[in-house]
């Protein structure tokens, strides 16, 4: 998932005549943007297992989004409020410290996994995860503007893309590397919690690592010329109070989806995959979301020769597909490692909707609100096609639906902030509030499935996704009341 965009910055000029320099520091701050999409999506892992060695009702496993999305709301809201009143926090303390500080209280929640798998206790693990997403919340405050900014203001927003592709492998590669230390590498053959212990140490020491490296480079300061307001002017706006529930609708839709998809892929009358196979599939699912993200980067962008814009998305989502495919060949039998190549045949349809997703694009014509209206409406018939039918046209009608959430939160954010002026920043900071849908929707489709199963349970996102196709027609439309 992305993070919120940029408030507007200015760099000393000196700094701005020598932003060649900023290379070193790009590429640091890139890495950010990797773990951060690495650990959330190992959620995605984390639950059916957590739901196995415990066993939790889907509701109370859904309980591990909540614990982590919950806390983006708290935090950004105490930043908010804090902001409001008092001035910058990040700004105070400086854009280095703040990273590190973040990236501190990262590896803190990782290791608090530890004690929380040897006391055995559920509600210890819940808090380690909001200790975790405290530093991610933070991570994203800071390191989203400071992205932007390293370098010249006509290039932020390549900068932005290019990191937002870091963040996206990362999301890519977590449910493989995460299913294959839980599941094999640092499993007994059975299903406990033991096998969380040392991942997570190692997803710890990471960050910490990470922190140390932060530190020790020398990264630009910038000072922050922007005007802090009072008061809440920007709820004023129609397409920022409409915009937020999108975002929240998005983000909930998005991480209840990859919530379930494991459980859903082991149904019998989908594919029965046990969760160590279910969770390499979830590269998939992610993976479609990079080759989307980085489509419609280009899409979007300043390319103003058609040929050459849709030749560049068809290679780069060639290439990003090709990294999808190989990760996923890896197996891992008896602790030796090798390749093993799925035949186009299985993987046919995900390469047809692929196709239907480069299609879109086109359709779209590279309006923001016209390509969410499509991508939001083909995500309903596809959720409809996971709820009513079985086999491989359920199976990858589920993955693929990462295609189509790809531009989403970029498209949505842009909307909403549109037009609001010097009310943009309270803006962003209320839009980044909404990350919580990610908290309350997950549960609420595992009480769904705990009633009606986990099939018609997908049938509460595509509620989500009819509001998202009101806001893309309508809710967007800067009018004010």
């Amino acid at each position: 998932m992305a993070g919120a965009q940029p408030s507007v910055m200015a760099a000393s000029s000196n700094e701005e005549n020598n932003s060649q320099n900023y290379t070193k520091p790009f590429i640091t701050i890139s890495f950010l943007f990797f773990m951060w999409g690495f650990i959330t999506v190992m959620n995605d892992v984390l639950i059916p297992h957590l739901k196995a060695a415990f066993e939790l009702s889907y509701f109370q496993a859904a309980l591990v989004q909540f614990a982590f999305f919950g806390a983006f709301f708290i935090v950004s809201l105490i930043y908010f409020l804090v902001s409001v009143s008092k001035g910058d926090p990040i700004t105070k303390i400086g854009y280095k410290n703040g990273i590190v500080i973040g990236l501190v209280i990262c590896g803190v929640g990782c290791c608090l996994f530890y004690p929380a798998a040897q006391f055995q206790a559920y509600g210890f693990f819940l808090s380690a995860l909001f200790v975790l997403a405290t530093g991610v919340t933070i991570l994203q405050i800071a390191a989203n503007p400071y992205a932007a900014i390293l370098g010249k203001p006509e290039t932020a927003s390549s900068r932005l893309n290019l990191a937002q592709g870091y963040n996206s492998i990362g999301t890519t590669l977590a449910p493989f590397i995460g299913a294959l230390l839980i599941y094999k590498v640092f499993s007994d053959g059975n299903i406990t919690v033991d096998s969380l212990k040392l991942p997570y140490v190692i997803y710890g020491s990471a960050f910490i690592v990470l922190a140390l490296l932060v530190r020790g480079v020398n990264l630009p300061s910038f000072v922050n010329k922007e005007k802090i307001l009072k008061g809440a002017g920007a709820l004023k706006f129609r397409q920022l109070r409409f915009g937020m529930f999108a975002i929240f609708a998005y983000v909930g839709a998005e991480v209840a989806i990859g919530s379930f998809l494991i459980n859903y892929f082991g149904l019998e009358n989908i594919m029965g995959f046990g969760e160590a196979e279910a969770g390499v599939y979830l590269s998939y699912y992610w993976g479609g979301a990079m080759i989307g993200r980085f489509m419609g980067s280009i899409s979007m962008g300043s390319i103003t020769d058609t040929a050459k814009k849709y030749g560049l998305m068809a290679a780069v989502a060639i290439a990003a597909f090709v990294l999808v495919y190989l990760v996923t060949s890896i197996k891992n039998e008896n602790g030796i490692f090798h390749m093993e190549f799925l035949s186009f045949s299985k993987i046919g349809l995900f390469l047809l909707f692929a196709l239907i997703n480069y299609a879109a694009f086109f359709v779209g014509k590279s309006s923001p609100s016209r390509i969410l209206a499509v991508f939001a409406s083909i995500i309903i018939v596809m959720l409809m096609l996971v709820v009513f039918t079985d086999g491989y046209i359920a199976f990858w009608s589920a993955i693929a639906i990462g295609l189509f959430n790809s531009i989403m939160w970029s498209n949505i954010f842009t909307l909403a902030i549109k037009d609001l002026g010097e009310h943009t920043s309270q803006g962003s900071s209320l839009l980044v509030m909404m990350i919580v849908g990610g908290a309350l929707v997950p549960p609420i489709q595992g009480l769904l499935a705990d009633v009606v199963g986990i099939q018609l349970s997908f049938l509460l996102p595509v509620i989500c996704y009819l509001y998202i196709v009101f806001y893309a027609v309508n809710g967007y439309k800067p009018m004010k009341n």
